[in-house]
């Protein structure tokens, strides 16, 4: 399984990014996708789920009404819409897969595969 995080990098605050991630070797359909971001020095922090249906989202209270997860089942990717940006958002991003399709979980080690993250840099 292969998780391929893209998109990222450097902006100003208030500009907008789209993150993919592209996963092969991976029965797509049967995930829930999370997005995760790192800041230098931090944990793992959750971002945003989605279930196999689209309309099933769950965000993270930092993220809200800003950042948009959504997915291509066909194209077998998700992606992270995110706008609005702050120099807070600054972190490397994950995209990872969780084989639950029950209610939103935020802790990474519900997820089973990961992404090799992309740098997202947010200058003020």
């Amino acid at each position: 399984v292969q998780l391929q995080a893209s998109g990222g990098g450097l902006v100003r605050a208030g500009d907008s990014l789209r993150l993919s991630c592209a996963a092969s070797e991976l029965n797509f359909n049967g995930y829930s996708m999370g997005w995760f971001r790192q800041a230098p020095g931090k944990d793992y922090v959750f971002v945003a789920r989605i279930r196999r249906s689209p309309d099933n989202t769950y965000y993270s209270d930092d993220v809200k009404g800003r950042f948009t997860i959504s997915r291509d089942n066909d194209k077998n990717t998700v992606y992270l819409q995110m706008n609005n940006l702050k120099p807070e958002d600054t972190a490397v991003y994950y995209c990872a897969a969780d084989r639950s399709m029950g209610p939103p979980r935020a802790n990474r080690n519900d997820y089973e595969y990961w992404g090799q993250g992309t740098l997202v840099t947010v200058s003020s």
